[in-house]
C-alpha cells in the first residue's frame, strides 16, 4: 500500500521537473532571439561598414545635368562613368564650355544640377544671382604654353609669345583662361597681340593641334590630355598665374538628391585621385 502511494508521488516530482526544464529552454530561446534580433535591428538601422562606405544607403538615381568649364572636359568624363558605375540607377549628363558662357546660362534659367567652374568670378556671379547653394573650391590649375611638336617658332619662354611674326591663340579675356594668361603676361612684363581669340581652352588647344598657331597659352592639365599633338613650354612659378574651380549645387537642381551625391564624390578622396592625375593641382 504504502509503494503504490508513492509512485503518484514518484511521477509528480518527474512531471515537474519536465516541466521546469521546458520552462528553462523557453527562457533560453527567448533570450536567443531576443539577441539576434537585436543584432539584427543594429545591422538594418546602424552605419554601414566595409569597402563601400554605405553605397547601398547613398546610392542616388535619375539623371544629373553638369555644366563644368572646358579645361575640366577629360577629369569630369572619368568622374562621371566612376559615379554612374557606384550608382546604377544614376546618369550623368556633361556640358562642356567656358566658365562665363555656362554662368550666363544659369542666370538666364537653363535646367542643370551642378556647376563646376574655371573661376571663382564665375560662380561668384551664379551666386550673386541666387542660383547656387554653398560653392566649394575643389582645385586649382595654373598655365603652360602649348606648341606644335616640332616647335617651328621656337618658342622657349613667355617673352617669346610677343616676338614679331609669332602667332598666338588665347582664349577671349572674359573668359577665365584668357583671363589668367593676362596675368602671366603682366607678371612678365610683356605686351602679346594674338591672333585668335577663342572661346574655350579647348579650342584654344585645338589651334595649335591644327598648326594653325605657333603657340596658345592653355592649362597644364591640357598640354597632358593632348599627349603627342603638342609640346608643353613650361612657365617659370615667378610668372605664373593660377585659377582655383569652385563647385556647387544649383539651387533650381531638378535632381538635388542626385546633384549632391555628384559634388561630394569629386570633392572625395577618390575624386581628388582623378582630378591630380589629369595635372589639378589642391586649392
Amino acid at each position: 500500500m504504502s509503494s503504490v502511494s508513492r509512485a503518484p508521488k514518484r511521477l509528480t516530482r518527474a512531471v515537474a521537473t519536465v516541466a521546469a526544464f521546458a520552462t528553462g529552454l523557453a527562457l533560453l530561446a527567448g533570450c536567443g532571439s531576443s539577441s539576434d534580433g537585436a543584432s539584427g535591428a543594429g545591422g538594418s538601422s546602424g552605419a554601414p561598414s566595409g569597402g563601400a562606405s554605405g553605397s547601398s544607403t547613398t546610392a542616388v538615381s535619375g539623371d544629373v545635368t553638369v555644366l563644368a568649364a572646358a579645361s575640366l572636359t577629360e577629369a569630369f568624363t572619368t568622374l562621371a562613368k566612376d559615379f554612374e558605375t557606384a550608382n546604377p540607377g544614376a546618369h550623368v549628363k556633361l556640358s562642356f564650355g567656358a566658365s562665363s558662357a555656362l554662368a550666363l546660362q544659369i542666370t538666364q534659367g537653363a535646367p542643370a544640377d551642378v556647376f563646376a567652374s574655371a573661376a571663382t568670378k564665375n560662380m561668384d556671379q551664379v551666386s550673386s544671382a541666387g542660383d547656387a547653394e554653398s560653392p566649394t573650391t575643389f582645385v586649382k590649375n595654373v598655365m603652360e604654353i602649348a606648341v606644335p611638336p616640332s616647335n617651328p617658332a621656337h618658342i622657349s619662354s613667355v617673352a617669346d609669345l610677343a616676338k614679331p611674326g609669332v602667332k598666338v591663340a588665347l582664349c577671349q579675356p572674359q573668359v577665365p583662361c584668357g583671363a589668367v594668361a593676362a596675368k602671366v603676361f603682366s607678371n612678365a612684363g610683356v605686351t602679346v597681340k594674338p591672333v585668335t581669340l577663342e572661346q574655350d581652352v579647348k579650342s584654344t588647344l585645338t589651334k595649335v593641334e591644327t598648326n594653325e598657331v605657333d603657340a596658345g597659352v592653355v592649362y597644364v592639365t591640357d598640354v597632358r590630355s593632348a599627349g603627342s599633338k603638342v609640346k608643353g613650354v613650361e612657365i617659370p612659378d615667378s610668372v605664373n598665374a593660377s585659377t582655383d574651380y569652385p563647385i556647387a549645387v544649383l539651387k533650381n537642381a531638378p535632381n538635388k538628391a542626385a546633384a549632391q551625391a555628384f559634388v561630394d564624390y569629386v570633392l572625395s578622396d577618390t575624386g581628388q585621385q582623378v582630378l591630380a592625375a589629369d595635372g589639378f593641382a589642391k586649392p
